[in-house]
């Protein structure tokens, strides 16, 4: 309907608009209601107040477009009288139109408008206004273009249903700044072709340049073959080797063992065809779990080789004895232990029942949420110490769990089972049950402090004799007090099990037994401290240095030792660098699902898992952004585990990684809390 007021005249209802400068298209569209007055006089440039005539009324006024819109719509407060002559009818044609136009205006004002195949950047109407009216300091730091880029990100994440943990990756923040600080004009992301093969061959020769100065120290330091397998829901086995040394892990390969039988010889081939690519003079030994079949294919590896040691996990082992003692099995063979330990594992029956019962009833989690600052973790049962760690967890929140219990809300809510609500309560309120996980801690701790100590891929293989002793005895072995000639301790020339062993080592580092007697008269002048050793430097520094830095100042006067000492002293003892690699189950059986051939998946997760222990050598890795960024990795979804925090990938070997808890974002910035267990 075309109004007989919007005219230029005095409201004769010509039926056209007002014909001034103030009515071109792209003003009349921002402000439609200028068509509905007469312009009378304008300041220069069109800017400013105008003089302006009611078509309506026909009374005169000064002021700007919002002085208008009052007049006409009869708004009031706005220091102008509203118009009287408009009937309802051109009030709500007025209305209407400035609903219309300020629609448009909020379209123009969302940084991406265009659809998502385009490549341009957005160009919407009114941005040359946009511009005119935005400030130096906008215009400086470009922020259109920084909503733009930051909603085509974002638009990735959500359209591919990617991880947000992605966010922390360095990779991820450095290729968009890389990208935003320099001028490629015409640039385009890499093709899916090239992506998946040139530029893979690129980046697997550039990790192999990264890797080179750590296969350099291997002659000197000497390295460890770790191996690890285990298999999925599915019951595909998949096996990872890594080389481990002072210098740091390096993923080697991972084999997909689906249609093999893995018996001794199958995997004893796996261990020699890894020994001959990194070279067997640099092998110190091979550390598997401690099954039969590892120790089989051990033993043939030592035949062969006879220079290479197999050695069992320690972590397995320990955590074997944990295991028996928090759910000991009721078999013949076991009735002692059974008899003894049985109320552990009725106890950490009681803590599984609370995490579950909280984590499985969005009401409760609620409340949890409310008196615990902590998420709640779900410790895989394949974690080494998972029982120990939950009762370590339970124990730090025991407050706030007591709190949230005893509370109105928790009383009040009976929308679930009730019964099963008591149950928890009740159990969570009984002394008797936190004294009984303080004891099973307290008594568990020795082995637990150990299987810390050597659940690391850092050396640690010359701290398993102290530490087993310690465990045991609860007192150090190797302290001063054998030095003193205490009561029960001997050094470790007097110790028969540490020489057998000892002399077992010379025997298969020294065939020739001309070598071999020079290494042991090396010894002979070690233990007793003659000649250059018996200096008074030599022996205070025994206490003042780390023993690798004792060999390297004193150890050329025993040049065939201290070749032994270097590369003992820089071997782990424990399988636990493919602990933390676990992700690469799923990630390499996803590579099938993409269709790519062997080599190209092998090669895929070479440079995918040696990226990412690269990545934690960096200073970034424990501050900053990106700090663990890879922790919860491929297992922390975008969508499902929400509240839940897998740490089946974390180690025990670090306080912060072990037991790291993610909090709710506080103003937009995601923050970590670690809780040491």
């Amino acid at each position: 309907m075309q109004s007989q007021y919007s005219s230029s005249g005095s409201g004769s209802g010509s039926g056209s608009r007002t014909s001034s400068k103030f009515s071109t298209g792209s003003i009349e569209g921002e402000n439609p209601l200028w068509g509905y007055v007469t312009l009378l006089q304008s300041k220069k440039d069109g800017r400013g107040n105008a003089s302006w005539s009611c078509n309506f009324c026909q009374r005169t006024y000064k002021g700007s477009y919002f002085r208008v819109k009052s007049h006409l719509l009869k708004e009031r407060g706005h220091g102008i009288a509203t118009c009287l002559s408009v009937t309802d009818e051109y009030l709500q044609e007025m209305k209407q139109l400035e609903r219309e136009a300020s629609k448009k205006s909020k379209f123009v004002d969302v940084p991406l408008p265009i659809g998502t195949t385009s490549s341009n950047p957005p160009i919407a109407d009114g941005s040359k206004r946009r511009r005119a009216i935005e400030s130096p300091l906008g215009r400086a730091f470009n922020n259109e273009a920084r909503d733009h880029l930051s909603c085509e990100i974002a638009r990735m994440f959500y359209s591919a249903g990617l991880p947000f943990n992605i966010t922390r990756n360095p990779h991820f923040i450095s290729a968009f700044t890389y990208a935003a600080n320099t001028s490629i004009s015409g640039f385009l992301p890499p093709s899916y072709n090239a992506i998946r093969t040139s530029m893979l061959q690129r980046e697997k020769a550039h990790i192999l340049r990264l890797l080179q100065p750590i296969k350099d120290t291997w002659p000197e330091k000497g390295i460890s073959i770790v191996t690890d397998g285990w298999t999925d829901a599915q019951r595909r086995p998949l096996i990872n080797f890594m080389a481990a040394s002072d210098s740091g892990p390096m993923f080697l390969k991972a084999i997909d063992g689906s249609g093999e039988y893995k018996d001794k010889h199958y995997i004893a081939n796996l261990i020699f065809s890894t020994i001959d690519e990194v070279g067997p003079q640099n092998v110190v030994q091979v550390i598997t779990d401690n099954a039969p079949v590892c120790k089989a294919a051990g033993l043939i590896v030592e035949s062969i080789h006879p220079h290479i040691f197999w050695t069992p996990c320690v972590v397995h082992t320990l955590n074997l004895a944990l295991k028996n003692i928090c759910a000991p099995k009721n078999t013949p063979t076991n009735e002692v232990v059974y008899g003894e330990c049985s109320w552990i594992c009725n106890l950490a029956d009681d803590a599984y029942f609370i995490r579950n019962f909280i984590m499985n009833h969005s009401m409760r989690l609620a409340m949890f949420n409310a008196f615990v600052h902590l998420k709640l973790l779900a410790i895989a049962e394949t974690r080494f110490a998972s029982t120990i760690i939950m009762f370590k967890i339970l124990r730090t929140i025991k407050h706030g769990l007591q709190s949230m219990v005893i509370s109105e809300e928790w009383s009040h809510y009976k929308e679930d089972d009730v019964e099963k609500a008591t149950v928890v309560k009740e159990t969570i309120l009984n002394d008797s049950w936190w004294d009984k996980v303080d004891y099973v801690l307290s008594f568990t701790k020795p082995i637990y402090d150990m299987l810390r100590c050597c659940d690391t891929d850092k050396p640690s293989l010359h701290l398993v004799y102290e530490k087993w002793d310690s465990m045991i005895e609860q007192v150090k072995y190797y302290c001063r007090q054998w030095l003193e000639e205490a009561p029960n301790r001997l050094p470790p020339h007097k110790d028969n099990e540490v020489c057998i062993g000892r002399n077992k080592c010379l025997r298969s580092y020294f065939p020739d037994s001309k070598e071999r007697l020079e290494a042991t008269t090396e010894f002979v002048k070690f233990s007793s401290s003659s000649e250059e050793l018996g200096q008074f430097d030599s022996l205070q520094d025994r206490w003042n240095l780390k023993p690798k830095e004792w060999w390297v100042m004193y150890g050329a006067a025993i040049p065939k030792l201290q070749s032994i000492a270097l590369k003992l002293l820089s071997q782990p003892c424990s399988s636990s660098c493919c602990e933390k690699n676990w992700s690469t189950y799923s990630f390499i059986h996803s590579l099938k699902r993409n269709r790519l051939n062997p080599k190209r998946a092998e090669d895929l997760v070479f440079v995918h898992t040696n990226l990412r222990l690269l990545s934690r050598k960096s200073k970034n890795y424990s501050e900053g952004e990106s700090r663990m960024w890879d922790i919860g990795g491929d297992e922390w979804d975008s969508i499902e585990g929400v509240g839940i925090l897998e740490v089946a990938s974390l180690s025990l070997d670090e306080p912060d990684l072990e037991a790291v808890i993610f909090t709710d974002d506080v103003e937009g910035n995601n923050e970590i809390d670690t809780v040491k267990v």
